[in-house]
């Protein structure tokens, strides 16, 4: 029993490798992730003592843990017998792609990520690119129960939309983003996922996805988490608000459906000074195929291109970028109505607080026919006068600041030539673009 014995060098080393991955599995990586999981709670602890929203246990839920929940649903159960019964596939084969589509789907929220990383990193970004400036916030949204459900619903004018929210309702909540297509690359995908974003197919018509993705967004919702929507379902290709899609606000309706729990819609409406994607999305407009053909190698160019213009000392911020949050609605106020009629009101609602800037007010003076400084000036005075109720941003509260800013960034953008005191058009595609966005406050040229 106790004489030596002889082992080849490759089988003890083998042996031993099994002995270290049986102590770590056992004993060490428990330990680990206690001493993590503790870490965590003590962080959200500390962070709920100073959100108005406190981050809710549904979220701090284990992925494994509510995608195992999601996918023994009832409901997605029933989804599950339907679709093998209609494509002719075994039953485990089709649970196993409903198992796939909640993996894609269900995010792993770390508040770590989001309020050490994620705010600060969008902070950052929001600030070294644009001058930040909150245009409206509604003095109803401090009246908003603590147990209701929160629902961000934002116009999409650009991919910073998800960027400026987050750094703006930093102090409020943690939101929970749906995300589309565009987000499922790694490792971007990874960092989405650990802000507690959430993927959607837009384009998907399977029953058995839309069901497991209803389940995901009604259970969210019933727990009471915030979230934040893009009803128009996409980016805007022409300035404009687009008509709202159905799906999500159906979802989080039928969520609150049968709880005690109300659901309050927030309006936030975005707008620019220049979206960074603005000749991509109005290429993609005048071809019809929502396509964004933006490659790496063009992206990284602009990149480059700005940071030189900064260690140069030519670089100029992108203009003004602005947030309103408008009047909420409380889904328990609107008693028994289709969503239809949910979703044109909040529309409504979005449209009446897009803040009016410094670019779109001068595009539109240039397109109504203004051709020096001082007719533009005159043209924006007049568009002031006009609206008082729009959340016009004036800098320095001077109109003839404003017309300044703006013709400098679209002078940069060469979408105007300035010589001898006349204002020449030279993109007037990119003029229509900006001007398109205010154009609901102003639907009359102004004489």
């Amino acid at each position: 029993m106790f004489q030596p014995v002889s082992l080849p060098l490759w089988l003890f080393v083998l042996i031993l490798l099994f002995a270290v991955v049986t102590f770590a599995s056992h004993f060490l990586f428990p330990s680990v992730r206690w001493f993590f999981r503790r870490r965590a709670e003590r962080v959200v602890a500390e962070l709920n003592k100073r959100l108005e929203r406190p981050i809710e246990p549904f979220k701090l839920a284990r992925r494994y843990d509510t995608i195992q929940r999601l996918i023994y649903d009832p409901e997605v159960a029933q989804a599950v017998i339907d679709h093998a019964a209609e494509t002719g596939v075994r039953e485990d084969v089709a649970f196993a792609e409903a198992r796939a589509f909640a993996q894609e789907i269900v995010p792993s929220f770390s508040a770590s990520a989001y309020f050490r990383i994620g705010t600060r990193g969008a902070k950052w970004l929001s600030r070294a690119l644009y001058r930040v400036r909150l245009a409206h916030y509604d003095e109803a949204l401090g009246e908003v129960s603590p147990e209701a459900t929160v629902v961000f619903v934002m116009n999409h004018r650009s991919n910073m939309d998800y960027v400026l929210v987050t750094y703006l309702a930093s102090q409020r909540s943690a939101l929970s983003y749906a995300v589309g297509e565009w987000a499922r690359v790694w490792p971007l995908s990874r960092l989405i996922r650990t802000m507690g974003a959430y993927f959607i197919r837009r384009r998907s018509r399977s029953p058995l996805y839309r069901k497991v993705l209803a389940r995901y967004v009604k259970m969210a919702t019933a727990a009471g988490v915030t979230q934040a929507i893009f009803p128009e379902g996409g980016l805007s290709l022409d300035g404009r608000t687009a008509p709202p899609k159905m799906g999500l606000l159906n979802y989080v309706m039928e969520g609150a459906a049968g709880t005690e729990r109300d659901v309050v819609f927030v309006p936030v409406a975005l707008n620019y000074d220049r979206v960074l994607e603005d000749r991509i999305l109005m290429a993609a407009g005048a071809s019809g195929e929502r396509r964004f053909r933006a490659r790496i190698s063009v992206v990284a160019g602009f990149a480059l291109k700005q940071l030189w213009l900064r260690l140069t000392g030519r670089y100029y911020k992108f203009g003004y970028a602005a947030v309103s949050f408008g009047r909420p609605l409380s889904l328990t106020s609107m008693g028994e109505v289709p969503t239809e009629a949910v979703a044109g009101e909040l529309m409504a609602r979005i449209n009446a607080v897009i803040p009016v800037l410094p670019v779109p007010i001068v595009a539109r003076a240039l397109l109504d026919g203004a051709r020096d400084r001082i007719a533009v000036e005159r043209y924006a005075a007049s568009l002031v006068k006009r609206a008082p109720e729009a959340h016009i941003h004036l800098p320095r509260n001077s109109v003839a600041y404003a017309v300044e800013v703006g013709l400098r960034n679209l002078t940069l953008r060469e979408a105007v030539r300035q010589e001898d005191g006349a204002l020449e058009l030279t993109d007037a595609a990119l003029l229509t673009y900006y001007a398109a966005s205010i154009a609901h406050h102003f639907p009359e040229a102004v004489p």
